[in-house]
């Protein structure tokens, strides 16, 4: 009784176990899909279970077969790299026929596809077990897993497919005609696609090469990333190329991040957005350099890659169609012609993110969003060859020459000048009535309408020039001319036209154009008037001076009532008044002289100043000696009377030279100098006075006209030779170059100071010698030193004259120099102080220019002595300033400040620095610590002979000599 109440529990347990696996099994059971004879295709995609991880061995339940009765079989997985991931589904054949029918499931599909790390297609189907029946047989399909399976008549089978890939798309059950026919289909229409878009990619190729702006490039490129795009997707590349397994992913992404580069470098080029920004340019430069990298990402990870494309693909197109709409409302015809390939690009941006985020999910979808990118590069395509054929980029190389010369002419700015000589009617375009403020077309009508708005010495000219066309009938009108405006100021125009003859032979037009020149003009008339006038006060200079004194003493020569006479003025104590209130207050007062001197003037007199503090006056309105001596004592007395300046009261006195023309002084040269020798004169008896000339006034001026004689025998006997002075590098006391200082030894009175005989070369015009004889002398020693020290770094530097600056020959002589002693032209220098390079700055700065153009360097001496402002002097092209040795012997409290200002403007401008001067060892770690590169004085070295300073070079360079 016992042992069976034991048991009953047990059993009960054992059946409700099976009862549970029985339930279990049931429920792993699939539900099978009943097809017939009349389905062509059926979407199994819904009916595929799928299980994950379950390893190389499979064990499944199957669907219950005609029985009804449920078995559980097992798969091996045929890939031994074998994810474990396995799709089950079951058919069931309701028909009394075997039935024949394949298993597709696309290695790629857009639908569905995803926007970030979108699926790239890959094998789907590894292998497919059925349950019973026949084996399934793959099939060859390039761009599909493709199985035929047949179907026994009543045939429950459930196949068990091994994934090759973790996502399955989609899969199909076809009639094998049915989806033979239907990929032959898809094959045609692929082809088409594939074929238009190879034909439009090469038209805009060779309009591209044709035409050649930036716009057709990239409208080819865009079409040529379709083209690879579509034939990726369609299948064409792996019947091109052998493309192995699993490498459909990086052409994919490849193509796609392609086609993302391409439409925005359509985008920037079409739009021409470099003209509207620069930093358009700098934004698309850097969006497809990140696009470029991210086509190196598509090896790695293809699937980062397209997802980055597609999101760079959605922002061109949306950042493209606000700059279009910005773009259309400010009129620009490129953005207003974009408006339908845009809106067909948006539009097909819209069905692709339908398409890939699954909303809409049609095997019809990815066939057509690739026939519509066709569709929108054929658009595009119309669209550039529209705007080239409208009047944009295709017509260029199309004009005629007639054509290209109008456009030439249009965009020049240049006005057309059109005479119809028979019906006598100048015409202009645009009318340059407007242009002078008159009345439009008040110029237009017969040519002599132009005759009262000529200025009156270009009438003649004008009315000549056309009248000897006219009647020669042939030759070319090329004049200058100024034209009245309404507000009375006069505008200069260049006028270049050549006559057109008829069949006659006759003049039947006149046509050229015009040119305002009016500017241009002012800039010659000042760069002119600077060059012979003083920067200063505005007066004549002393070539001017003597050019106009020259032209009058000609003038006397057959005329007796002209009798010009002379005055040479000099300011006593001038330096003083400098060295006391500074140099601001001595040019103001020199400007106060001048003027006071000017109001003495009547029209025919000319006053000029000759150097700092030196005028000279010619007067004609004068011939009597009582009524010239009264004008004499005006000039004294306007300068004598008190200037204030500062709340001060400044007495000035002057020496006065004067002089009237005899047939005795043959130039204006001799004049000049006699009234010099007066004024001389008049300083020896103390100054303030007038001295009329007396020819007994040369034999007190017989040692200076004996020492310009000397002066011009020494430069042919070679009496003249070259000092070099050290210039030294702080930083290690090297010799870095020397300043070539011009020596005279007399034959009779020995060396000769440079102070005595260097103002006396300057006054007679032998300075350009000397300083050419320096130039060419100290070129050829350094070129010689560097030969024997192997092109040691050093340079060498010769002052220059104003007589040197101021002549034309200047530039191509020291070419000449430098070419002569085979020199490089970093090794020569010229050094210039500060007041001659603001005698004349506008003609200065043209000279040095041009010499800096040719590689010299370029010091300016005696930095912070002139009378130039700061602003000034960083026009003029100088590497180098030399300070000069009063600022370092200055003893005042701010001596420091002041030359560490000046070491640091210096270098702020990239200038080196020079010191001269330096007397002790304290003031040259002083400038060193402050930042100043050189030295040149007598304690690191006197003025030597070329041959010591080859010596020195020597001993510092002693490896070099090897």
């Amino acid at each position: 009784m016992s042992k069976h109440f034991l048991l009953a529990p047990l059993f009960a347990l054992i059946v409700s176990v099976v009862a549970s696996v029985c339930a279990v099994s049931q429920a792993l059971a699939v539900e099978p899909i009943k097809i017939s004879r009349d389905d062509v295709a059926l979407n199994l995609t819904g009916a595929v279970e799928i299980y994950r991880n379950q390893g190389e061995n499979f064990q499944v339940s199957t669907a219950p077969g005609a029985d009804g009765i449920v078995r559980r079989i097992e798969v091996e997985a045929n890939d031994q790299r074998s994810s474990g991931d396995w799709a089950v589904f079951a058919l069931a054949n309701t028909t009394d026929q075997q039935l024949d029918r394949l298993i597709v499931a696309p290695h790629f599909r857009l639908v569905g596809s995803g926007l970030f790390w979108p699926d790239l297609g890959s094998n789907r189907l590894t292998a497919i077990t059925p349950s019973e029946g026949l084996a399934v047989d793959r099939q060859a399909s390039p761009d599909a897993d493709v199985f035929l399976v047949t179907l026994n008549p009543g045939a429950v089978v459930t196949f068990i497919a091994e994934l090759a890939s973790p996502k399955l798309p989609q899969v199909y059950l076809w009639d094998p005609e049915s989806y033979k026919d239907t990929v032959n289909s898809y094959t045609l229409f692929r082809g088409i696609v594939i074929g238009i878009a190879g034909l439009l990619a090469l038209f805009l190729t060779i309009l591209f090469v044709v035409k050649g702006t930036s716009m057709f490039p990239a409208t080819a490129a865009l079409a040529w990333a379709v083209l690879a795009y579509i034939c990726v997707d369609f299948g064409f590349l792996n019947k091109v190329i052998e493309v192995s397994p699993g490498n459909e992913q990086i052409w994919r992404a490849g193509t796609e991040v392609a086609l993302a580069g391409t439409f925005v470098v359509f985008l920037f080029a079409y739009l021409n957005l470099n003209r509207w920004h620069g930093h358009f340019s700098y934004g698309a430069f850097v969006w497809i350099i990140g696009l470029f990298l991210i086509a190196g990402v598509a090896i790695i990870d293809p699937a980062v890659a397209a997802g980055i494309a597609r999101i760079s693909f959605a922002a061109t197109a949306l950042t493209g169609l606000g700059l279009i709409v910005y773009l259309s409302i400010r009129g620009y015809d490129r953005a207003i012609m974009l408006v339908p390939s845009w809106a067909m690009v948006l539009i097909w941006l819209s069905g692709s993110w339908m398409a890939i985020t699954g909303v809409l999910d049609n095997d019809i979808v990815q066939p057509a969003l690739g026939g519509g990118l066709i569709l929108i590069i054929l658009l595009i395509g119309f669209t550039v060859m529209q705007h080239a054929f409208a009047g944009g980029g295709a017509h260029q190389g199309l004009f005629s020459d007639m054509e290209r010369q109008a456009l030439a002419i249009s965009g020049s700015g240049d006005i057309v000048w059109d005479w119809d000589v028979l019906r006598d009617r100048v015409v202009t375009r645009p009318d340059v009535s407007v242009q002078l403020g008159l009345a439009p077309n008040s110029l237009g009508g017969a040519a002599r309408n132009w005759l009262p708005v000529l200025h009156s010495d270009d009438r003649d000219t004008f009315r000549t020039t056309l009248d000897v066309v006219l009647e020669h009938r042939r030759g070319r009108v090329s004049q200058s001319f100024r034209l009245r405006g309404a507000d009375g100021h006069y505008h200069w125009f260049q006028l270049k036209a050549r006559p057109v003859i008829g069949s006659d032979g006759e003049v039947i037009r006149c046509v050229g154009t015009m040119v305002d020149v009016t500017e241009q003009k002012k800039s010659e008339e000042r760069l002119l008037h600077d060059a012979v006038h003083d920067n200063l006060t505005g007066l004549p200079n002393r070539e001017l001076f003597m050019n106009r004194l020259e032209a009058i003493i000609s003038i006397a020569r057959t005329e007796e009532k002209v009798r010009p006479s002379v005055f040479v003025i000099d300011i006593d104590r001038f330096k003083q008044v400098n060295d006391g209130l500074g140099i601001s207050a001595g040019d103001t007062i020199l400007l106060t002289i001048a003027r006071r001197l000017h109001r003495l003037l009547k029209p025919k007199d000319s006053l000029s100043r000759f150097a700092g503090d030196q005028f000279a006056l010619m007067l004609l309105s004068e011939q009597d000696p009582s009524r010239i001596a009264a004008v004499a004592d005006a000039i004294k007395q306007a300068i004598k009377a008190p200037i204030t300046f500062a709340k001060r009261e400044i007495v000035l006195t002057a020496s006065v030279g004067l002089i009237t023309w005899t047939t005795a002084q043959a130039t204006a040269e001799d004049m000049v100098k006699d009234a010099e020798l007066a004024m001389h004169q008049a300083k020896r008896f103390g100054g303030d006075r007038i001295e009329p000339f007396r020819p007994a006034f040369r034999t007190v001026g017989t040692d200076r006209l004996q020492l310009e004689s000397d002066l011009r025998r020494a430069i042919e006997r070679k009496e003249f030779t070259l000092a070099y002075q050290p210039i030294v590098r702080l930083e290690d006391g090297s010799v870095a170059g020397f300043e070539a200082l011009l020596r005279w030894d007399h034959p009779r009175r020995g060396m000769i100071p440079p102070g005595d005989f260097i103002p006396v070369a300057e006054g007679c015009g032998l300075i350009v010698q000397l300083g050419l004889f320096a130039m060419q002398r100290a070129a050829e020693d350094l070129a010689d030193w560097q030969k024997q020290i192997s092109d040691a770094p050093l340079s060498v530097s010769v002052n220059l004259s104003s007589r040197q600056l101021i002549r034309r020959d200047l530039v191509s002589d020291v070419r000449s120099v430098i070419a002569r002693a085979n020199l490089k032209p970093r090794c020569f220098r010229l050094e210039l102080t500060e007041s001659l390079v603001m005698d004349n700055p506008e003609q200065t700065n043209h000279v040095l220019t041009k010499l800096k153009q040719l590689g010299i360097g370029l010091s300016l001496d005696d930095f912070g002595t002139g009378y130039s402002s700061l602003a000034y002097l960083t026009r003029f092209p100088f590497d180098t300033i030399k300070i000069d040795k009063s600022f370092v012997d200055d003893t005042s409290p701010k001596r420091a400040v002041l030359l560490k200002s000046m070491v640091n403007m210096a270098h702020e401008l990239g200038l080196s620095v020079v010191a001269e001067g330096i007397s002790d060892e304290s003031d040259a770690l002083e400038l060193r610590q402050m930042g100043c590169e050189y030295v040149q004085s007598f304690m690191f070295g006197a003025p030597v002979p070329g041959d010591q300073a080859l010596k020195m070079l020597k001993e510092q360079y002693p490896l070099a000599q090897a």
